[in-house]
């Protein structure tokens, strides 16, 4: 239950069961001064986190998905040495590939794709333009009622804000050709709350081949109250891009020097992508401390990927590319009511919804050179769709403990169809199955500003729609989740917050479709286990830190390793708010080393990332407005890492047969960008 729901909850039983409920409570106007209350949100779990805007305000903005190194834990990289494909996902010893185990939203609305042409769970956040955002709801593990598929590793939910208190126009350019403008401003902030948004954004990259990647953005929110108890939101987005790609590149081929550590085998690799989104919120207060909502949202996409992992391994005349496509409208939405009350003389909330979600997908695998198609491995209309029923209990026994937990339930339906004559063998066919998922959690405390925290939950993924219709397949994947953690702020309420979780996932047997091969591949039982420890806060004075510290251990149930699951990642960033309107900040993300194969004997280097940002408020005087100027430079030590790194068997022209071998994409050089913003 978040601390502004309660609030708002017990507010209005309060004006309910006051002299005041005699009357009609829509008649009644009262003047009351402006006033600001903050506090800290309720939570549920120790990893739970609610992380304001002013906390990555400092963060390169190139890339959305540079702001959840803040989530303690997760770590996102690029993964096909160019930037307009969604990022690679790393959480709780989850290998998440583009988000299969970790679930991502807009204001409730699903980010993640199901039965996508290139990976189950897709979610790329490029259609997001950070500086719309007033903040990120992150969880860990699979407690909370309110997630579903995809909600394993974990969950972040990206809030847009209503408003605005300062229109901005902000340019900004840097090395390989790096451009960005933004333009955000709000017409109206009264009775009618209005947002209006546009990015551009252009870079070659460091790469031999440029990228010549180009994204463009906007948004349109609008927020209104129908009444007094009311609230409606609608939010519309369009994103287009497109981009080169210079691929994961072999090991072997850098270390005899025939190929640049950002040089390409394949130049023709890259792709292009649409996505149009529609959402809509509505909330409904009633007098007697209860709450409607209900939610809407609609997605049309379009999408084509061009690669070639193995180069000539499989046709050594005409390569190895492949063309994936995907073409969707994704629609569903949201209905509940949670009531407050009193259980027993406890303090109380029911909270019951369903939601539902329906994908139309086209999705086609084929081959290709130079981007001209070649033949059709796997051509699919997909309609899948889930219907999840769910209920949420929490009680306060006591002044040190909390209760809240609950059961969600899921229904799924998978329909295949092969459109591909020559491809008969293509999985088809129509198939359901169903899930019941209960929630339970415990909060003691506080004592000494310290609460401790019991957190139980089972949660799932779903298998691609071409894996789910296969006989004797396991469409829905579940995962059992546990944590004990405590969250205590040792120095005081005004000093640093210090966290510390012990958590487990066990995941039970899959199947997994490979959507770069048109195959299906039967994977066992996993579990993970590990440990986090963050904290977040002011230090002393104007030092500030925000930091954190995952280890995780990850193997399949006979021993195993789990392949790219991270081991030992960990964050860290100081900043210094300086006199005179500077502030500075320097962070670093670390990745330890990891297996690549089951057998371990073949493991990817670490790495160290460290950036610098620097932020200063112009003390100009302008007619209307402020000026600010800002710079960041990434990798500050132009050290050599890798971010995308995995082991397979390829075959260069030069080769008479495959070599397995480790295939990376270079993380970025030394970058320096810099610019200029308007705030009016």
């Amino acid at each position: 239950m978040t601390g502004w729901a309660f609030r708002v909850a017990v507010l209005g039983l309060i004006l309910w069961t006051s002299p005041l409920s005699a009357h009609d409570p829509d008649a009644i106007e009262l003047e009351v001064p402006e006033i600001s209350v903050s506090d800290d949100r309720p939570v549920a779990a120790s990893s739970q986190q609610f992380i304001p805007d002013e906390e990555y305000v400092m963060q390169p903005q190139g890339r959305p998905a540079q702001v959840l190194r803040l989530v303690p834990g997760l770590v996102a990289v690029e993964h096909s040495g160019g930037a307009g494909k969604a990022d690679q996902y790393f959480l709780r010893g989850f290998d998440a590939d583009h988000g299969t185990d970790v679930a991502f939203f807009a204001d409730g609305m699903p980010i993640n794709f199901r039965s996508h042409a290139h990976g189950q769970g897709y979610a790329d956040l490029n259609f997001i333009i950070p500086e719309t955002i007033e903040g990120l709801d992150a969880y860990k593990g699979a407690y909370h009622v309110e997630f579903g598929d995809f909600n394993t590793a974990g969950a972040v939910n990206f809030r847009t804000r209503e408003v605005v208190r300062e229109g901005l126009v902000q340019a900004a350019g840097g090395q390989f050709d790096t451009q960005r403008y933004l333009l955000m401003f709000s017409p109206t902030k009264d009775k009618v709350r209005t947002l209006f948004a546009a990015e551009g954004y252009y870079t070659n990259g460091p790469f031999q081949n440029d990228n010549r990647y180009v994204r463009a953005n906007l948004l349109g929110k609008a927020t209104v109250n129908p009444t007094s108890r009311s609230e409606l939101s609608l939010t519309a987005t369009f994103q287009q891009s497109r981009w080169n790609a210079s691929g994961e590149i072999p090991l072997r081929a850098v270390q005899d020097g025939s190929l640049d550590r950002f040089g390409a085998v394949d130049p023709s690799e890259g792709g292009h992508t649409l996505r149009s989104t529609a959402r809509l919120n509505y909330h409904y207060d009633t007098p007697a401390g209860g709450r409607f909502f209900a939610n809407a949202y609609g997605q049309y996409y379009k999408f084509d990927l061009f690669t070639n992992f193995t180069f000539l391994l499989n046709d050594p005349v005409n390569g190895d590319g492949i063309q994936q496509s995907d073409r969707r409208v994704m629609y569903g939405g949201a209905l509940g009511y949670r009531q407050a009350l009193q259980i027993m003389q406890m303090e109380s909330a029911v909270t019951v919804g369903m939601q539902s979600r329906v994908d139309e997908i086209h999705a086609r695998l084929g081959t290709q050179t130079m981007r001209n198609p070649l033949g059709t491995t796997i051509d699919s209309d997909i309609f899948e769709a889930s219907y999840s029923p769910f209920m949420k209990l929490e009680v306060q026994p006591s002044s040190w403990m909390r209760l809240t937990g609950g059961i969600r339930s899921e229904v799924f339906t998978f329909d295949v169809r092969n459109r591909c004559a020559g491809c008969l063998e293509q999985p088809a066919g129509r198939t359901s199955s169903g899930l019941v998922l209960p929630k339970a959690n415990m909060i003691l405390g506080p004592w000494f500003l310290t609460e401790v925290f019991l957190n139980y939950g089972e949660g799932f993924h779903s298998n691609d729609a071409r894996s789910a219709v296969i006989a004797g397949s396991a469409p829905l994947a579940r995962a059992n989740t546990y944590e004990v953690g405590i969250r205590s702020r040792p120095w005081g309420a005004e000093g640093l917050e210090v966290t510390a979780t012990l958590w487990a996932i066990d995941l039970q047997s899959e199947l997994l479709f490979v959507g770069d091969a048109g195959t299906t591949e039967i994977r066992g039982a996993t579990r993970r286990r590990g440990v986090e420890v963050a904290a977040r806060g002011q230090i002393v004075g104007p030092l500030y830190f925000n930091g954190s510290v995952t280890w995780s251990d990850a193997e399949f149930n006979n021993g195993d390793a789990i392949p790219l699951a991270p081991e030992l990642t960990g964050y860290g960033a100081l900043i210094l708010r300086w006199p005179e309107g500077l502030t500075s900040q320097l962070q670093a993300t670390y990745m330890g080393v990891r297996p690549l194969t089951e057998d371990r004997s073949i493991k990817s280097p670490s790495w160290l990332d460290l950036d610098l940002s620097e932020r200063y408020h112009i003390p100009i005087k302008l007619a209307r407005g402020r000026l600010e100027a800002f710079l960041f430079v990434q990798n500050l030590l132009n050290t050599k890492w890798e971010q995308a790194v995995f082991a397979f068997e390829s075959r260069l022209r030069s080769e008479a047969a495959g070599v397995t071998d480790i295939h990376f994409v270079p993380g970025n050089p030394r970058m320096v960008m810099g610019g200029l913003a308007w705030y009016f």
